[in-house]
């Protein structure tokens, strides 16, 4: 994982977060499980997006980053998204190649042009979904929208669960919003914490 301790307390004196959507762009399923059209994958990229912003008290940003005020918008990420080729996201299994290191995701979202309407924004970046395995690999990226500064980027590796494609991976996001609110957001927040 990587944190930049000066602009995360930053980022902890603010009460807002701008909520900027999933990024399927970098990702990689495995072809069992996801052997669907172009058409159906990006029907699945929305429904995931839209799950967010029209359950959150499941799905709660506030709660899980300490955030009493949350804005969203999900333009560039919608784009990204769309750009996805079936053809290139799915693989017949995930390798070590497929695996993204901190730099590297660093480096791909401090290119991108994300909203600059709250001071921070707030990313998931998917990394894979791998039904071999039953684990999703997703990067919880929050950025300094003036300067486009990644602060703090760190993976978790959720299991899915429930019916159906879409049900059964959401649970993944769940699952990360529910580890960040019970446990990663006081780790990081003890990360930045000044030494006596």
């Amino acid at each position: 994982m990587y944190i930049n301790e000066r602009l995360f307390r930053e980022f902890l004196q603010i009460h807002e977060i701008l909520w900027v959507g999933i990024n399927f762009s970098k990702a990689k399923f495995t072809r069992t499980g996801f052997n669907f059209s172009q058409d159906i994958m990006q029907h699945y990229f929305h429904e995931w997006n839209m799950l967010i912003l029209n359950d959150q008290k499941k799905y709660d940003i506030r709660m899980s980053f300490r955030k009493p005020v949350m804005q969203y918008d999900l333009s560039t990420i919608t784009k990204l998204n769309k750009s996805v080729k079936v053809n290139d996201l799915l693989t017949r299994f995930i390798s070590a190649k497929n695996v993204m290191t901190d730099d590297q995701i660093r480096e791909y979202v401090e290119t991108l042009s994300l909203p600059k309407s709250l001071p921070f924004a707030l990313t998931f970046v998917v990394e894979s979904f791998d039904t071999s395995v039953k684990t999703a690999s997703i990067w919880v990226v929050i950025t300094k929208t003036e300067s486009q500064e990644v602060i703090l980027c760190e993976k978790f590796l959720k299991t899915p669960a429930g019916l159906g494609t879409r049900n059964y991976w959401a649970r993944t996001f769940y699952n990360v919003f529910y580890d960040i609110q019970s446990n990663a957001f006081l780790r990081w927040e003890n990360m930045v914490k000044p030494t006596s």
